[in-house]
């Protein structure tokens, strides 16, 4: 089966072939026929559809994937998104698998740094 991943961007008229699958972050495009597997967050265009570059740096997509903002409920999207808009997915992680108590000791080193 086909597969588009989540927070996928398709161009206007593009085709996506039978059988591919476009991973999550990808983009697709306008007028691009993808007839190959897309990798996470790659940007793809033309016909057939070839990689431009990619949308992060690979620790970045790590790190984008083991969030998977996506399938997270409607409130904790709302309080990540202006980290996720500022680019700092470290903060997001943070806030998303740190306990209280650890995230105190961070700031408190932090703090210490400054």
């Amino acid at each position: 089966p086909t597969v588009l991943g989540n927070d996928v961007w398709c161009g206007y008229d593009s085709v996506i072939m039978p059988g591919v699958h476009i991973g999550d972050g990808a983009s697709i495009g306008t007028r691009s026929v993808v007839t190959k597997d897309v990798e996470p967050y790659t940007v793809v265009a033309g016909d057939p559809a070839r990689p431009i570059r990619k949308r992060f740096d690979d620790a970045t997509i790590e790190k984008l994937l083991a969030l998977k903002w996506w399938d997270l409920p409607d409130d904790d999207v709302r309080e990540i998104l202006p980290d996720l808009i500022n680019g700092d997915i470290d903060a997001v992680l943070e806030k998303r698998w740190l306990s209280e108590t650890a995230m105190a000791v961070i700031e408190r080193v932090k703090s210490g740094l400054n």
